[in-house]
C-alpha cells in the first residue's frame, strides 16, 4: 500500500497538485510507520524466521533481504527530513533530497513485499 501511495504522490506532484501530493506522501509515511511498529512487535513476540529454500533461490532471497534491510534503516531519516523540508516550504532542498530518497523508499516498499512473499509463500 505504501508503494501505491508513493507512486500516487509522485504522480500528483508531476501534475502540480501540491496539496494532493502532500496528503499522499504523509499517508505513505503513516502507513510505513504503522507497518514498522507492527513488524517490530511481531518480531519481539515470535522472533525471526529462517528461509527454507536453497541454492539460487536462497541467494536471491538473501540479496533482496540484505539490500532491503540496509536501505530500510535509512528510510525513516530520509522520509522525516523530506516531510520536514516540504512542510517548511524549503522546496529546493526538498527536491534535492527526494531525488534519491524517493527511489530508496519505493525500493524498500516493493522489496518488503517480495521478501515477505518469498519467506512465507514461496515454499
Amino acid at each position: 500500500f505504501c508503494a501505491v501511495l508513493l507512486a500516487a504522490g509522485a504522480a500528483a506532484i508531476r501534475a502540480r497538485r501540491v496539496e494532493l501530493h502532500r496528503r499522499r506522501m504523509v499517508s505513505a509515511f503513516l502507513v510505513s510507520a504503522v507497518f514498522l511498529v507492527c513488524y517490530l512487535v511481531r518480531v519481539a513476540l515470535t522472533g525471526t524466521h529462517r528461509f527454507p529454500g536453497a541454492g539460487a533461490v536462497r541467494i536471491t532471497y538473501l540479496v533482496l533481504l540484505s539490500t532491503h534491510m540496509v536501505l530500510a534503516a535509512a528510510v525513516p531519516v530520509l522520509a522525516i527530513r523530506a516531510l520536514f523540508l516540504g512542510w517548511r516550504r524549503r522546496f529546493d532542498e526538498h527536491r534535492r533530497l527526494v531525488r534519491f530518497a524517493f527511489p530508496i523508499w519505493m525500493y524498500v516498499s516493493v522489496t518488503g513485499v517480495l521478501v515477505y512473499w518469498m519467506l512465507y509463500h514461496l515454499y
